[in-house]
């Protein structure tokens, strides 16, 4: 079915695109898993990756993100979101494919393993400008989909699905990279094969979800309601202020949060497959996590949510320091502080994909989502790489220094936030008293 953005869709119509999403999820969480994070990681540092390769791995996806206004105007050019996304996240799965025969390659000893770095950097370049180009289009087209009072419940199901996928592969694609007969680098090649197959399939889901001509809305736009263009977005103080919190909050958070499992397996020595277990934990908390986060959002506000665990998430590493490989720290200590990761982290993922749908206008938010995509893609980018370039020097103390620096910018990261508004939810009482009192500490400091 083909309907307009402004066209009232029928129950059944959200009940078949809502399923075919949260498969669409699934499927697409398991191609994740191989393709990001960890696996990826521990498969540069078999190649010998150091500290600066292992930031542009993080960093790459994120500087990606500055592609997505062009995404955004060709998205609301288009005639179909379905079609886009087809022509875009398919050539983006299929890139992966070059990497994984490059794994032959450098067992034959056709490659050395510099060059399949440098090959790696490049596919996930690739990769994520092709996937950056669609992510505006894909949010446009789920803020249609979804209806507004079902966002929290829905997304936070949706992403229960993809990290119980998690859960159940990471350990388990780690125990097999690590056990398997053939090499680390041959078994990942295998393994980055089948998680091509399944992001197929995730986008083969789309073609059941309805479909949404980004044109057809336009016509019932009364005269006086001007789409929004990217310069309209800067004219909006309250997304200002959201695009200031985002922006800097990316860049706290990713200083450092690549370099948690690298910690581990470089500095520490810990098996990949303990590794993986304690990321897997993470990815429990989420499931069990997300949904009373989606439901407490719909009824508190996304912004209330979002300062609460925010505070709490600036705290976290610093939990990491005097981490060693002894027995209470590997069996007791990590267990417990990736479970307290994934059951906060959640909150803020979600949270600040709901806040930013809520204060963006209905009508053709393409650009909206997709400056505060670039704009914080390419701060999480230069926190990735800032981390890098610091982990490797000595001045402020490592791995440690820069996880203490990290925590302190989170927390002035999370100030701009406290000015922003959000639709349909009032502050609570502590938080605008708290605004209050920044204010007044302020002016007051302006005055003397």
């Amino acid at each position: 079915m083909d309907v307009g953005a402004a066209t009232k869709l029928s129950k059944q119509d959200i009940r078949i695109s809502l399923k075919a999403s949260t498969y669409d999820g699934i499927f697409s969480a398991f191609f994740g898993c191989v393709t990001a994070e960890i696996l990826l990681s521990n498969f540069l540092l078999e190649l010998g990756a150091n500290s600066l390769e292992i930031g542009m791995l993080s960093a790459i996806p994120m500087f990606a993100h500055f592609w997505q206004p062009l995404g955004a105007i060709l998205a609301e050019r288009s005639l179909s979101r379905r079609q886009y996304n087809l022509r875009i996240f398919v050539p983006a799965r299929l890139l992966w494919l070059l990497l994984a025969m490059a794994t032959i390659g450098f067992e034959r000893g056709w490659c050395r393993s510099h060059r399949l770095i440098e090959l790696t950097l490049v596919v996930v370049f690739l990769a994520h400008t092709f996937g950056a180009l669609g992510i505006a289009n894909w949010t446009s087209w789920m803020a249609v989909l979804v209806p507004r009072r079902l966002r929290g419940r829905y997304f936070g199901l949706r992403n229960s699905a993809a990290n119980l996928t998690n859960l159940l592969s990471v350990p388990l694609l780690g125990l097999l990279v690590s056990r398997w007969q053939v090499s680390t680098v041959e078994s990942y090649g295998l393994i980055l094969t089948v998680a091509v197959v399944a992001g197929l399939i995730s986008v083969s889901f789309q073609l059941l979800m309805t479909d949404v001509n980004p044109q057809q809305g336009t016509n019932t736009i009364k005269n006086d309601l001007q789409t929004p263009t990217f310069l309209t977005v800067f004219q909006d103080a309250n997304f200002l202020k959201f695009l200031v919190f985002n922006s800097l909050w990316m860049f706290a958070v990713n200083s450092s949060a690549p370099f948690f499992n690298i910690y581990l397996l470089k500095d520490l020595g810990l098996a990949l497959s303990w590794v993986t277990f304690y990321s897997s934990l993470t990815a429990g908390a989420n499931v069990l996590m997300l949904v009373v986060w989606g439901k407490l959002a719909d009824r508190i506000g996304n912004r209330s949510i979002l300062i609460g665990i925010g505070m709490v998430v600036s705290i976290l590493p610093w939990l990491w320091l005097g981490i060693d490989g002894e027995f209470l720290s590997t069996r007791f200590w990590l267990p417990l502080l990736y479970l307290f990761t994934g059951a906060t982290v959640s909150a803020i993922d979600l949270c600040n994909n709901n806040l930013q749908m809520a204060i963006a206008p209905v009508h053709k938010p393409s650009s909206y989502f997709a400056i505060a995509a670039a704009l914080g893609g390419l701060s999480g980018a230069l926190g990735a790489t800032t981390g890098g370039i610091l982990a490797q020097t000595a001045y402020i103390g490592g791995l440690p220094g820069l996880f203490i620096l990290s925590s302190c910018l989170r927390i002035i990261a999370l100030l701009p936030l406290l000015f922003v508004r959000e639709p349909r939810h009032e502050s609570f009482v502590g938080f605008a008293m708290l605004r209050q009192v920044m204010v007044s500490l302020f002016l007051r400091q302006r005055i003397s």
